[in-house]
């Protein structure tokens, strides 16, 4: 009788302590291995990203370019550096002066074309519902949700604007990239009844990933040569694929890279002009959305500078004309904010362009970049350079792109100038 009592007294106290012991686990995050939302070994990383810009203030001009939706579904087609079993979306309305309707949303494997793959397609909530309302100036995080996607995966995320016309407000203009249009809620559909195709991302600004806490994401910031103008369209060849390629192939590799270059970017001034609300905020504007705020950032690789020196005169009055020194204060105020949330950051030296009068080392276009590039390579200000302009240089005339490099506007990089800049970075700069 006295065993009979003590047994479920033992029970009961064992019961007990593993209830304890499961609810302080559930409360830390840490109650079970599967890598859910919430589990506190695992964080999210960006896997994928592209930096917005304003919409032209030209609205013939949006519309010509497909930019004005109404009643419309955009499919809108990214590439993923690190995969995972569980994803959220990012959208903005950064540029919007009045509040973005989102009708409907999914995520998706890309299969070809606008298609998907099959049992690939998630409806995307946010905070439970379906539809969200973006205020102007925010950015809203789909609610995360179950999806295998292998490394360098192609995912649809298919966006339903019932409500128009809707300018895409908010958008990153020179995608090399092929999204796709439909008319009405096509969001689910595995093979969409595509109307037409864009080359830009609208609203879209991020994919994130849950992964292990040695996850981190590498952001490669800069201009036109890093959002891969000039490469070829839809094979992402750009220099950061290039990169994150590289790391994929490590043993044990955990860091995503994701491209927040503009087309036309500047260190210290705005997109200005005709052209200019292509060419986004500054870079010292733009830092804190586009690098410092992205999920798990740790590293951070900055190549900008060569509008700041060739667009005055030019896509830019010559009132906003900037000396290297003034080029190399901004610089250092990006590092100094990098090294304030304890990020590394890389600088890249600025490569030779030959699309303006600058035929002669003695220009004072010329100087201005040496003197720059000089600083870059001589100081310890970054946590470590990568030499882009040595890397595509001819090394006979070295004011000049390397022909085999040369996109033919001697200012780009072919795809293989952008394989050579990929191959350029030094990996150990990862371990450090």
């Amino acid at each position: 009788m006295m065993l009979h009592m003590r047994f479920p007294t033992s029970l009961q106290l064992f019961l007990k302590t593993s209830a304890a012991f499961l609810m302080v686990a559930s409360l830390f995050g840490q109650a079970g291995p599967d890598g859910k939302a919430g589990d506190k070994t695992y964080h999210w990383v960006a896997t994928w990203g592209a930096s917005p810009s304003p919409a032209s203030p030209d609205a013939d001009q949006m519309r010509r370019r497909k930019m004005e939706f109404s009643d419309q579904t955009v499919r809108e087609i990214v590439h993923i550096t690190l995969g995972g079993e569980q994803f959220r979306v990012r959208l903005s309305n950064a540029f919007g002066a009045q509040a973005l309707a989102i009708s409907a949303a999914h995520l998706a494997i890309r299969d070809q074309g606008p298609a998907i793959a099959a049992g690939s397609d998630r409806a995307l909530t946010f905070g439970g519902r379906p539809a969200v309302s973006i205020p102007p100036g925010a950015l809203v995080l789909s609610d995360p949700v179950d999806l295998k996607a292998p490394a360098s995966a192609d995912l649809a995320v298919s966006l339903y604007l019932a409500a128009g016309p809707t300018i895409a407000s908010t958008l990153h203009y020179s995608a090399q990239q092929t999204s796709y249009l439909a008319a009405g809620n096509t969001c689910a559909a595995p093979q969409m009844p595509t109307d037409s195709t864009v080359s830009s991302w609208p609203f879209l600004t991020g994919v994130d990933v849950l992964t292990p806490n040695a996850g981190a994401t590498v952001v490669t910031f800069g201009d036109s040569i890093t959002d891969g103008s000039r490469s070829t369209a839809d094979t992402n060849r750009r220099w950061p694929n290039i990169l994150a390629n590289r790391l994929l192939a490590e043993r044990n590799n955990r860091l995503a890279v994701i491209n927040a270059g503009i087309g036309g970017n500047r260190i210290l001034h705005d997109g200005a002009g005709a052209n200019g609300p292509q060419y986004g905020p500054s870079a010292l504007a733009r830092f804190e959305r586009d690098v410092l705020a992205q999920p798990g950032v740790q590293y951070v690789i900055v190549l900008e500078g060569i509008n700041d020196i060739g667009h005055p005169g030019g896509a830019a009055p010559m009132s906003e004309d900037v000396s290297a020194e003034d080029m190399i204060a901004g610089l250092r105020q990006l590092i100094e904010r990098a090294h304030e949330r304890g990020l590394k950051i890389f600088g890249a030296t600025i490569m030779p362009f030959t699309i303006m009068p600058l035929t002669a080392a003695t220009s004072p276009k010329e100087e201005k970049r040496q003197a720059v590039n000089r600083w870059i390579r001589g100081r310890n200000d970054f946590d470590g350079v990568t030499d882009f302009d040595k890397t595509v240089r001819d090394p006979d005339q070295p004011i000049q792109f390397l022909p085999a490099y040369d996109s033919g506007d001697h200012l780009h990089p072919n795809d293989a100038g952008h394989k050579a800049m990929g191959e350029a970075v030094d990996l150990s700069l990862f371990s450090r």
